[in-house]
């Protein structure tokens, strides 16, 4: 990763925003604070999808352009929020890894009595906060954000510097990160979620079939994917295959409660019927800490 904000997570903004822009009956969530983080011509395409006709030209351009991705970023957004409003009915903290331009602290209600510690590389974290603060968005007290290297520092040592208690439950959200890590740095990560976390506490996170990462020919819209984020310098280099799963992470401190693909989700919403799909490759997975 460079010193600059994600892309990635820009994008992530561009499609909640304009799901957001969707009608009411239609719409799977609602972000109203995922516009601010646009520039570009990202921004350009949300103003334009601000009408009907603009909406649909936008959705169908960025679904030629990167099949796939608009439906998975929305599935998995759509999962962790129920999946997390939950777990923050009894977690009273939200740890969110490499939070990018995510807003559960500010937008889910469960989340206000919580108090959330957001955790991400230097270059998006301080292009967060800066993009906040001119937006007029300050963050109340409960929220803090800390700057970390998930490769090189610990998780545990940055959150106790940070005010985080040890003896509260929390729920933990790792989305659309596992894939950028090596295999020591997602292991030595859940080791230490594990260990820094009450009884209880909830795990959240996002990884991608390991098959996908040599032989992206095989799954729909991973070409394209895989080549734009070479391109971006933030290419994926860790997966696991599903069947392994609760295996991987019982041997690290958790028990498995769901692993589902995000085009599972998708489908579920009943927006399938427009022809547009999910990843296949793409993976939600929830984990309680203790066996």
């Amino acid at each position: 990763m460079t010193d600059r904000p994600s892309m990635t997570a820009e994008y992530m903004a561009l499609f909640r925003a304009l799901e957001t822009s969707r009608p009411h009956a239609s719409r799977l969530f609602v972000d109203r604070d995922a516009a601010i983080f646009l520039g570009g011509w990202r921004k350009w395409l949300y103003r334009m999808a601000g009408v009907r006709p603009g909406r649909l030209i936008v959705e169908s351009l960025l679904d030629r352009q990167s099949p796939g991705a608009r439906a998975a970023g929305i599935a998995r957004t759509k999962w962790i929020d129920e999946e997390a409003a939950a777990a923050l009915e009894t977690a009273g903290q939200l740890v969110l890894l490499g939070a990018g331009f995510d807003m559960r602290a500010f937008r889910l209600p469960q989340a206000a009595r919580a108090d959330t510690f957001e955790l991400d590389h230097p270059g998006t974290s301080v292009a967060k906060r800066t993009i906040l603060k001119s937006a007029y968005r300050t963050p109340p007290e409960r929220i803090r954000y800390l700057e970390i290297d998930f490769n090189r520092q610990s998780i545990a040592e940055v959150l106790l510097r940070g005010g985080y208690d040890i003896t509260r439950p929390a729920c933990w959200i790792w989305e659309g990160v596992t894939n950028y890590l090596t295999e020591d740095a997602v292991d030595r990560s859940l080791r230490q979620i594990a260990n820094t976390s009450a009884a209880g506490s909830i795990l959240l996170f996002t990884y991608v079939e390991r098959a996908v990462l040599n032989h992206p020919e095989n799954y729909f819209g991973a070409p394209k994917l895989m080549a734009r984020l070479q391109s971006y310098g933030e290419p994926w280099t860790f997966g696991l295959h599903p069947d392994e799963v609760a295996a991987y992470v019982a041997k690290r401190g958790f028990r498995l409660l769901k692993n589902v693909g995000v085009k599972e989700v998708w489908q579920r919403t009943g927006r399938s019927a427009t022809g547009t799909r999910g990843y296949e490759f793409y993976r939600l997975a929830s984990a309680r800490v203790g066996s």
